[in-house]
């Protein structure tokens, strides 16, 4: 089967996944204490919209992590159709206790490729963590590789990704964020991810010609 038709049929899964999971929420949320209402009335938002900002919350934690998920493995797909050897594996951490070990993403050859969708921690320890699970994929022989598609837009946010890609050069690994992401998917397996994506879009919002 074509990646391209593969990467539709894992759009469908998940879609249909992550409506079952938002309606199943919804549905609990019928019987959910709203107690707490009261706290938003002081703060000046009413039952209404109160009711809609956590509907939407819950929505949006789903969808956050089904987007990250769905990006990650269509990623994965196109470098398994190109690459049929490439996989996760997890690796002992040599540089401390905790975690015990960590994952690559997608190994392809000596290039160990962590895929994020997004990433807009604020969070000063992700930079320790990060720069010691890139130390540990070094020491183990392979070419840490960060392939990013979608840059934060907060100022703090932006500053820790400066920070990740100063330490990914520094170690003689790579980083790619935004277009040089989808680029390197692209150039890596013949397969433009993004256009296939934009065309599942265009699809379901009735744009397609």
């Amino acid at each position: 089967m074509p990646t391209k038709q593969k990467i539709k049929q894992l759009a469908d899964q998940y879609a249909d996944r992550l409506k079952k999971a938002i309606d199943s929420r919804v549905d609990e949320m019928l019987v959910d204490d709203v107690s707490h209402y009261l706290i938003y009335q002081v703060l000046g938002i009413q039952k209404t919209e109160g009711h809609l900002i956590d509907i939407y919350q819950n929505k949006g934690r789903f969808l956050y992590k089904y987007a990250g998920s769905f990006l990650e493995e269509a990623s994965k797909l196109c470098f398994k159709d190109e690459f049929p050897d490439s996989g996760s594996l997890r690796i002992p951490n040599t540089r401390g206790q905790r975690p015990k070990t960590f994952e690559i993403d997608c190994l392809i050859g000596n290039d160990a490729v962590e895929i994020k969708w997004k990433d807009a921690t604020t969070d000063g320890d992700h930079i320790t963590k990060e720069h010691t699970r890139i130390q540990v994929i070094a020491d183990a022989g392979y070419t840490p590789i960060r392939v990013m598609f979608y840059y934060p837009n907060r100022k703090q946010a932006i500053r820790i990704q400066e920070t990740l890609a100063t330490l990914y050069e520094g170690i003689g690994g790579h980083y790619y964020y935004g277009d040089s992401a989808w680029g390197f998917v692209n150039t890596r397996t013949g397969i433009d991810l993004k256009a296939v994506l934009e065309e599942i879009a265009a699809e379901r919002s009735g744009d397609a010609a």
